[in-house]
């Protein structure tokens, strides 16, 4: 089975700074490709999709330029300012430039932002609608309380990939399913939004999450969007405040393990392959 890792991060603290690290003293240092390579090819992973950290306007030409030279990241999820009326000029110069070929979404942090209004306000919904010409896709980094607002964007853009990042943070700590359980079948019902089987030990409690903690959750998600709209990610290095490498690999393939071979296959690579247009 081909293993697309389709969320992952990257950052060089020699480079940039990531200030919302600060508190988090374990993911306070550089996490290079040539960190991930060993511990993919040791999971099986084959391919990868590198995703932003922070709006920075450098940082996608970086990624795209890395992704040109990597063999495994097949993917950039970038970010640039979708509400701002030249967006499709720099969409553009993202897709001319090196690795442009890598770039196959867009992802803004709506996660910080007090409300999600954010998504159905008019600068986004038309800067969305330049991305959906564009054939890329949108992530959408939320928080449970906003997936009423992801389910509007959704349906005011129909032509737009939307992909749910770490199935909309639900609060797994607190084993909460509801209203995040009605608002994901809600988003499910609609065909243009798929869902990252991803960031479930960090949602989780770091240090005692069980695999009895997360399958409510990923369960909903499969039986709510089917495992041909469900992709596999890791969130690493992210991931680590809970569980290394191997550990989300092996914790997803047991979540996943009722599911037939067909359907495995699209949860771990087929989706992601198809969505984000991967080579």
């Amino acid at each position: 089975m081909r293993i697309v890792d389709a969320h992952h991060h990257l950052w060089d603290l020699t480079v940039r700074d990531q200030a919302w690290t600060a508190d988090l003293p374990a993911l306070r240092r550089s996490f290079l490709l040539s960190d991930l390579e060993p511990l993919a090819a040791a999971a099986g992973v084959s391919a990868t999709v590198l995703v932003q950290t922070i709006h920075a306007v450098d940082e996608t030409p970086e990624m795209l330029a890395l992704a040109e030279t990597s063999d495994l990241v097949a993917g950039v999820v970038g970010w640039t300012d979708v509400t701002v009326p030249n967006f499709g000029e720099r969409l553009s110069e993202l897709l001319s430039g090196t690795g442009g070929r890598r770039l196959v979404g867009i992802r803004h942090q709506v996660q910080e932002l007090p409300d999600g209004a954010w998504l159905t306000e008019a600068d986004t919904l038309r800067g969305l609608r330049q991305l959906a010409s564009a054939g890329l896709a949108f992530d959408l980094i939320v928080r449970a309380d906003q997936l009423p607002d992801c389910a509007e964007a959704a349906r005011a853009v129909p032509d737009l990939r939307f992909v749910l990042d770490h199935l909309g943070k639900p609060r797994i700590a607190a084993g909460e399913r509801e209203p995040w359980a009605s608002d994901i079948r809600a988003l499910a019902e609609l065909p243009n939004v798929t869902c990252k089987l991803s960031g479930m030990v960090t949602e989780a409690d770091v240090e005692r999450w069980t695999i009895a903690d997360l399958r409510p959750y990923s369960d909903l998600v499969l039986e709510a969007f089917g495992p041909d709209r469900v992709m596999f990610g890791s969130d690493w290095p992210v991931s680590t405040l809970g569980a290394g490498y191997p550990q989300v690999v092996e914790t997803t393939m047991q979540l996943t393990s009722e599911l037939s071979e067909t359907e495995r296959e699209a949860v771990f690579g087929g989706t992601a392959t198809r969505v984000y247009g991967l080579g």
